[in-house]
């Protein structure tokens, strides 16, 4: 099971991909952010379904249609029940029944032939991959089986006949014993989640990375929740990344760039970053926003010792691993902080198969890590005095102290050592 809550995929990331035009292709959305996919084949192959979405973005960059009708026929199909036309004069037991038919095959047929004219007959199959092909000639062979040319063009002179409805129920009948029904809405949300995360890929300018087992390299990436956000580029050879620097310089916003990055490159999505080198990774634990586990009883510490075992044991079975640790141990007191993170940084060098971010304020670890430990900073500048943070990556130690500057410069120093005292 993936630790994953810390990316907040369902508030957060899902409103980046989320062009969506109904609830259906928003849950399916929803589902394929929050589902891996098993090998780099799976990857590729939907790396390359986008691809082609893209590149068919003549076509499909401005689908769209009454989220009514879309409802409307929904409901009408799924609920569609058998008609006894058998030896009858007349279709219905009533005008009215007749009427309301009439109205739902209507909708049904203008809503099919804008999707089939206007963009389904136009795109180019060939480009995407072999194993897509077969959905979207599935998605056309529902809609040219109800002949919709040649129905649009008689409802548009008002011919639409008993003898028309017979024929069209009857289609619908047959699809529905074939079951082809719900493979058609399932096609057709799957291509409009595919669709909309194909708008996000273009609209915001997102890059597909590759794989490597050894580097993780990312040129100008960003966390695209932000407004104005600092693009920074980042390449580690070494499994281990140690993060420092002061508060508020950024580490959070830049561990959750990264996972993200990392994430959904593994989903096999385009990611925030011009250009990007990510490893394939089988387990995910993101470990950024501090929380007790009510549940379990466990305190900050004891909740990030048990989930530090857990890749731990994951990695040691050979599980690609890519785990976050925010501010690491910072639920214990100094010292055996310092120790631990030590044991836990060297010791996690070892499992050269995963990737682990360590983020910490403890100054002491840049004397005893080992030389194959990475180690970057956020920057962060004096000037008169007064911090300046640039959200800037630098390779080594950050050697500024915020805290003690910014206690100083709320008079907090001051106020505490004053000679004054209240009197009860």
């Amino acid at each position: 099971m993936n630790n994953i809550q810390d990316l907040n995929v369902k508030s957060e990331i899902l409103s980046i991909f989320d062009y969506s035009l109904n609830s259906f292709t928003k849950n399916r959305i929803l589902y394929l952010l929050e589902t891996p996919l098993k090998n780099e084949e799976e990857i590729i192959e939907r790396q390359n379904i986008l691809k082609a979405f893209v590149a068919n973005m003549n076509v499909l960059e401005n689908y769209s249609y009454t989220v009514l009708y879309l409802n409307e026929v929904h409901f009408f199909l799924s609920s569609f029940k058998t008609v006894n036309f058998k030896n009858s004069s007349f279709l219905f037991s009533s005008t009215d029944d007749e009427i309301l038919l009439s109205n739902k095959l209507h909708q049904m047929l203008l809503f099919f032939h804008r999707l089939e004219s206007v963009y389904f007959s136009r795109i180019k199959v060939k480009d995407f991959p072999e194993v897509y092909r077969k959905d979207l000639n599935r998605i056309l062979s529902f809609l040219s089986f109800f002949d919709l040319k040649h129905y649009e063009l008689i409802i548009r002179e008002k011919r639409l006949t008993k003898k028309h409805i017979k024929a069209l129920a009857d289609k619908i009948l047959k699809l529905k014993i074939e079951q082809k029904i719900e493979v058609f809405w399932q096609d057709l949300f799957l291509f409009e989640c595919y669709l909309s995360i194909s708008l996000a890929i273009k609209n915001r300018k997102f890059s597909f990375p590759t794989f490597d087992e050894k580097e993780i390299s990312l040129s100008d990436f960003y966390h695209p929740l932000l407004k104005n956000p600092i693009q920074n580029s980042f390449t580690a050879s070494s499994n281990v990344i140690v993060l420092n620097g002061p508060n508020m310089s950024g580490k959070s916003t830049f561990l959750k760039s990264i996972s993200l990055c990392v994430y959904l490159g593994n989903l096999g999505l385009a990611i925030p970053a011009s250009k990007g080198i990510i490893p394939l990774c089988s387990d995910f634990s993101i470990g950024i926003n501090k929380r007790d586990n009510i549940l379990s009883g466990y305190s900050h510490f004891m909740t990030e010792v048990m989930n530090l075992k857990d890749v731990v044991v994951k990695a040691g079975e050979g599980k690609k691993c890519f785990a976050v640790f925010d501010e690491l141990f910072s639920g214990t007191n100094v010292e055996d902080a310092a120790e631990i993170c030590k044991t836990t940084i060297n010791g996690l060098s070892k499992y050269n198969n995963s990737y682990f971010f360590i983020s910490t304020h403890i100054q002491e670890l840049r004397h005893t890590t080992s030389n194959n430990i990475s180690t970057f900073y956020l920057d962060c500048e004096l000037l008169n005095n007064v911090p300046t943070f640039t959200y800037k990556l630098k390779k080594g130690w950050s050697d500024i102290k915020v805290g003690r500057i910014l206690f100083d410069e709320v008079g907090l120093n001051e106020l505490l050592n004053s000679s004054k005292s209240i009197d009860k």
